[in-house]
C-alpha cells in the first residue's frame, strides 16, 4: 500500500552534506547548531538584539561589522575566530550588553548551513536549540508548512548534539506531522535513549564536539545550550537578517 496521509512532512537531513537530498521550496527550514550557534542566536535576541546577520566568512563578518559599526562575533573549531570581537557563547551575550545592538556572527557550521539553504531556495528559515525548543515547536505546528530540520554537524559529519535536538523536536511533533524518514526515526531513538540527562550523554559516548568545548573548559556552555527553554524566542530569517518573530500565524 502508498504511503499516504493528509499531514505535511517532517524530514532530517542529519548533515549538510545530505540537504541537496531534500525539495525545501515550500518548507519551513529549522537550522540546527546546538553547540552553539543557534544557542546563541536564541539567547541574544531574547535578551534584546535588534538583530543578527548571520554570514559565512569571518572577512565578510568583520567586513559588514565595520559598515554597521555592529558587533562582530563568532569561532572557527570552537574558538573565537582571529580579528572578531567576540566569540559563540550564549553567556557573552546579556541584556546588559547586546540590548538594541546588531550583531554580525559566523560560525564554523551553523551560519554556513543557514546560506547553503538559502542558495538552494529554501522557502522559510528559522533557528532552533534547546534554549527555545517549545518557540520553534508550537510555530512549526501553527505554519501549516512541510519541515525540514537541518543539522549544521559538524564538517559535515553527523553529529550527536543537533541529532538529539532534532529527536526532541520529532517526539513534540510526531502526531501532527507525517514522519516517512528514517533520519527523524533514529533521531527520535537516540533522544529517547538520551532524555533523561542529555549531558551525561553527550559525556558517556564521547561526542565529539562535547570533548573539544570541554576541552576549552566550556562545560558550563554546553550544560546551558542543553537546557530545554533558557530563551524562548522565535528567531526568523528575513531579508538578510535573523530577528525576533512575534510568532503570530
Amino acid at each position: 500500500m502508498p504511503h499516504t496521509t493528509n499531514k505535511q512532512s517532517l524530514y532530517t537531513s542529519l548533515s549538510p552534506a545530505l540537504l541537496n537530498l531534500y525539495d525545501i521550496s515550500s518548507s519551513v527550514v529549522v537550522i540546527i547548531d546546538v553547540l552553539r550557534a543557534t544557542s546563541t542566536i536564541a539567547t541574544a535576541l531574547f535578551n534584546g538584539a535588534k538583530e543578527i546577520i548571520p554570514v559565512d566568512s569571518v572577512d565578510e563578518c568583520i567586513r559588514i561589522g565595520k559598515q554597521m559599526n555592529a558587533i562582530t562575533a563568532g569561532e572557527r573549531d570552537g574558538k573565537v575566530a582571529e580579528g572578531l570581537q567576540y566569540g559563540n557563547s550564549p553567556f557573552e551575550y546579556p541584556e546588559s550588553f547586546i540590548s538594541g545592538k546588531t550583531l554580525v556572527l559566523t560560525t564554523t557550521n551553523g551560519t554556513k548551513l543557514l546560506h547553503m539553504a538559502l542558495v538552494k531556495g529554501a522557502n522559510e528559515i528559522i533557528t532552533g536549540a534547546f534554549a527555545n525548543i517549545d518557540a520553534v515547536s508550537e510555530y512549526l505546528v501553527k505554519t501549516g508548512k512541510p519541515v525540514l530540520l537541518a543539522c549544521a554537524a559538524w564538517k559535515d559529519r553527523v553529529n550527536i548534539e543537533d541529532t538529539l535536538f532534532a529527536g526532541a523536536v520529532v517526539e513534540k511533533l510526531k502526531d501532527h506531522f507525517d514522519i516517512n524518514c528514517d533520519g527523524s526515526k533514529m533521531a527520535l531513538g537516540l533522544y529517547k535513549e538520551a532524555q533523561k540527562d542529555l549531558y551525561e550523554f553527550m559525556k558517556t559516548n564521547q561526542a565529539t564536539h562535547f570533548q573539544r568545548l570541554t576541552n576549552f573548559g566550556l562545560e558550563k556552555d554546553i550544560k546551558h545550550c542543553l537546557t530545554n527553554n533558557t530563551a524562548p524566542v522565535l528567531p526568523i530569517y528575513q531579508q538578510g537578517k535573523l530577528i525576533r518573530s512575534n510568532n503570530n500565524i
